[in-house]
């Protein structure tokens, strides 16, 4: 249970989320999800004031989900820091398949572009992912595991790059392309340029 939320507001995201998923984020309105849980309009608006507010909670919520799950895996302090980063980007992307809407939201800057809440949620997230890796790549550079030859907040962004790059082409195949193989592909070329054996 989360308890930034109530019930009911959890309810409401995930019908957002479901959606988001069959029909694009640019068939959520107000209207469409009031009708999906056969709610009144201004009911579902005592729960949450807008569209925004909702998105908003989506993100809020993949966020917590996502600080517990990243916790556990990086916890596990005997791994190799190679090992941190495929487990923590399996995780990530394996979440990506279950709930395509995240990505939609994550990648849909022309909706939030002019909101700064939604901006912020978004950067905060992805702050707090190049954070974890960072700090994978130092201890891999401190171990002589990482060559040292790129400096970690660059190897970081290098990473979160390549990734964000194949999670954009498996949302522009609508779905189709294999993301969690081509993620690993993508990170395991990069760890053989930054592994020094």
């Amino acid at each position: 249970m989360n308890a930034t939320f109530t019930n009911r507001q959890i309810e409401i995201i995930e019908a957002a989320t479901k959606r988001i998923d069959e029909h694009g984020i640019q068939d959520l309105t107000i209207k469409t999800l009031a009708a999906d849980l056969n709610l009144s309009e201004a009911a579902l608006y005592r729960h949450f004031k807008s569209k925004n507010e909702i998105l908003l909670g989506l993100l809020t919520y993949f966020i917590d989900e996502m600080k517990d799950r990243l916790t556990v895996i990086l916890s596990h302090e005997d791994k190799s820091p190679s090992v941190l980063l495929k487990e923590l980007f399996n995780s990530q992307l394996k979440t990506f398949v279950a709930k395509p809407s995240v990505v939609s939201v994550i990648f849909s800057e022309s909706i939030f572009q002019f909101n700064k809440e939604l901006s912020d949620t978004v950067s905060a997230m992805m702050e707090l992912m190049q954070n974890h890796i960072e700090s994978i790549v130092k201890k891999g550079q401190a171990s002589g595991t990482f060559s040292k030859i790129v400096g970690v907040s660059t190897t970081a962004t290098i990473i979160m790059g390549g990734m964000r790059i194949a999670v954009l082409k498996w949302k522009l195949s609508g779905h189709k392309s294999d993301l969690i193989k081509d993620g690993s592909n993508v990170l395991n070329g990069i760890l053989k340029m930054v592994e020094t054996k």
